[in-house]
């Protein structure tokens, strides 16, 4: 029973991945470039410590650039939807990443908890009881004074390393689903001619 709700979840997870992140990525209408960028900002925002103001970030980034230079341009919406990646079931584990990562980049490594006291310890610094803007504050303040400075250090390599890999891998995929539309289109093309 367990297992069968387990495969349930995974499959329901693996649909949730294909047409939230990946289709809206195959099916832009705009250059590969364009559209990987917006994997790259999306990335890059979900890969800090701002869950819960994620898409706002992402906004006003889109507007600063378009204002600088709009050869960075990128596609606002998918760049948003990527900064799902950080949610109620990564949350933990991506944010331990962060925190460890940050304790041994500040030599403070010996400083570290397991796991499980620090997933008890984020529940608790999420668990508020005001309004969204109210807890999003809360929430904010709350990282900060528990784990400061070494979580947020913690996520730039992470930040940047995932930013570039989702930007090679979504330019790449992109390339390669176009170039297979192109060539069944044209083994279509060349079947109508034939007959």
């Amino acid at each position: 029973m367990a297992n069968s709700w387990g495969r349930r979840l995974a499959a329901r997870f693996r649909r949730v991945i294909l047409y939230r992140l990946i289709m809206p990525v195959l099916r832009a209408k705009y250059p590969p470039e364009y559209t990987a960028r917006s994997v790259l900002v999306g990335l890059l925002i979900a890969m800090t410590p701002t869950v819960g103001v994620q898409m706002p970030i992402v906004f006003l980034c889109w507007l600063v650039i378009r204002s600088i230079n709009r050869q960075w341009d990128f596609n606002v919406v998918i760049a948003m939807l990527w900064t799902w990646v950080t949610n109620v079931f990564t949350l933990a584990p991506i944010y331990y990443v962060f925190l460890v990562t940050g304790r041994i980049m500040l030599g403070s490594a010996g400083d570290l908890t397991g796991y499980s006291a620090f997933a008890a310890h984020l529940q608790e610094a999420l668990t508020t009881d005001a309004g969204i803007v109210e807890s999003l504050w809360v929430y904010t303040i709350s990282l900060f004074e528990i784990w400061g400075i070494p979580m947020f250090i913690g996520s730039i390599p992470w930040a940047i390393l995932c930013s570039w890999l989702g930007y090679r891998w979504s330019l790449r995929l992109i390339n390669r689903f176009r170039n297979r539309r192109r060539e069944r289109a044209a083994a279509r093309r060349k079947l109508r001619e034939n007959h």
